[in-house]
């Protein structure tokens, strides 16, 4: 295949990707009706909550990525650090209480008619866990998709990470009023390095050795190609696995899963543009703004789930909820990452 035919292919299957996402969805629907034993097997391969085969699916979709990062620009960060203050202000100061503030709104007032109080009081629990908990693995592939600066998006990345430790469990305490929130941290750090350490370690060490032995020059211009489609692969695997495992919910509460899905997805795009209006007006890059709107955007499900299913029981409604905030965080970021890209021209 010559390169331009090659290209037309690559152009042809990301100019589509709305259209693969959506096949992809109707397949792990239609895998997990029709032939619920493989979900049923993939669910009880898990350490800690965390699935082993989406874990290394979302690992193939950052090794790329991490391939990518010169550890001498992220000794660079330090020198402009707008961009971690925007993802912090907006991560810890604002999106966990827009997230009470619009769930509540919705769910008691909005739906009132259609949702009981009690369910309401935990549709709303499991919202404020994702609100309180902002992305840790799916970032960087939203970052790829951006075309954001790898370097700078692993210290955006573990950043966060370090202030989970200190504020997730205070911030649900206070906007819940829950005086015995338990984080099962062993899920915490376990995402952490499989989803931070572990890829970025394994992508320094291939990026050394391949320019070592091959030169800048290969590593840049050739290697790295060979990986062009791989983010992409991954996260739609990764679709149809969260799909299958989920038919039951999505098929029993179709209704419910709309009502909570509303304020989740206003809730993205809230925190999207808040993030990367504040990088506009701060003069970002692109490739810095980009993806320090899609951390605040999107979600550490891993952890919310897990939290949801040990404080309220895996068939709660706020264990619902979390989940919902799976099914609709990847469509909405997918469209995110179209304006984004759309935008690119609005920074320097």
């Amino acid at each position: 295949m010559s390169k331009e035919s090659k290209a037309e292919g690559i152009s042809f299957f990301q100019k589509y990707l709305s259209v693969w996402v959506l096949l992809c969805m109707v397949t792990g629907i239609l895998i997990g009706k029709f032939l619920p034993a493989i979900p049923t097997f993939l669910d009880k391969l898990s350490i800690a909550g965390i699935s082993i085969p989406i874990a290394i699916l979302i690992w193939v979709m950052i090794y790329p990525m991490m391939m990518k990062v010169d550890f001498q620009s992220v000794k660079q960060v330090g020198k402009n650090p707008k961009g971690l203050f925007v993802t912090w202000i907006v991560n810890w100061l604002i999106k966990p209480f827009t997230m009470y503030a619009i769930s509540s709104f919705f769910l008691f007032t909005v739906f009132k008619a259609l949702i009981t109080p009690e369910l309401a009081t935990e549709y709303l629990a499991g919202a404020v866990l994702l609100g309180a908990a902002p992305c840790t693995a799916m970032v960087f592939v939203w970052s790829t998709l951006t075309k954001g600066n790898p370097a700078y998006t692993v210290v955006q990345v573990a950043t966060n990470d370090l202030i989970i430790l200190i504020a997730f469990v205070p911030i649900v305490k206070f906007l819940l009023g829950v005086s015995d929130v338990t984080v099962p941290y062993s899920t915490l750090f376990i995402s952490v390095g499989l989803f931070v350490v572990i890829p970025l370690v394994g992508g320094i060490m291939t990026r050394t050795l391949m320019i070592k032995n091959k030169g800048q020059k290969y590593f840049e211009e050739v290697f790295i190609h060979k990986f062009d489609n791989v983010t992409t692969m991954g996260l739609l695997l990764t679709l149809v696995l969260i799909f299958a495992s989920q038919t039951e919910v999505i098929l029993s509460n179709p209704l419910h899963i709309v009502f909570i899905a509303v304020p989740l997805t206003i809730q993205t795009v809230l925190i999207f543009a808040i993030s990367y209006v504040a990088s506009k007006l701060l003069k970002l890059s692109h490739d810095i703004a980009a993806p320090a709107g899609m951390i605040g955007a999107s979600n550490f499900f891993e952890l919310a789930v897990a939290v949801a299913i040990a404080l309220f029981g895996t068939t709660s409604p706020a264990a619902l909820a979390t989940t919902v905030g799976v099914l609709t965080e990847v469509p909405v970021m997918l469209a995110l990452c179209w304006f984004a890209n759309k935008t690119k021209g609005w920074y320097k």
